[in-house]
């Protein structure tokens, strides 16, 4: 074997192993299965936002959280105020929800009476809710553990 032989099949070897590696690490997220979707139900607090560019914006204090509750695939969102003695207060207003199927993903339709807005459902866990929108940001939240429970 001379060495441009050599040097041909180091290369490819190394485009392979590239490959093989970016396939791997490109699936990491589970994709969410329609049994995940209770896991919604609850208090969920922003952590960051990952921008078009590959910029986060970061969330260190969130005065207020989003409250979920889903029956099926319909329920509501509403925005809360965490106190210091583990309750909330709120101003009332809900964003109905209703989940439907595109292209194999899970979609929450936003309505109220100023409009209509989409975000898809990239990850679901008990503790890590990720959603990307329209302008392809990605939202990613924490589950909110009330104060009195901290």
């Amino acid at each position: 074997m001379n060495f441009d032989t050599f040097s041909f099949y180091f290369t490819m070897r190394n485009i392979v192993l590239f490959v093989f590696i970016f396939t791997l690490f490109s699936g990491c997220r589970p994709k969410v299965q329609e049994t995940d979707l209770p896991k919604l139900n609850g208090y969920w607090e922003i952590q960051k936002v990952e921008m078009n560019d590959g910029e986060d914006k970061d969330y260190k204090v969130n005065p207020t959280v989003d409250y979920i509750q889903l029956k099926g695939k319909i329920g509501f969102r509403q925005k809360v105020m965490p106190q210091l003695n583990g309750s909330f207060q709120t101003n009332n207003i809900r964003e109905k929800i209703t989940i439907t199927t595109e292209d194999g993903h899970f979609c929450l339709n936003y309505a109220t009476a100023y409009g209509k807005r989409k975000e898809t459902l990239v990850q679901l866990t008990d503790s890590v809710l990720v959603v990307k929108n329209a302008d392809a940001l990605e939202y990613r939240y924490k589950k909110f553990i009330p104060f009195s429970k901290k």
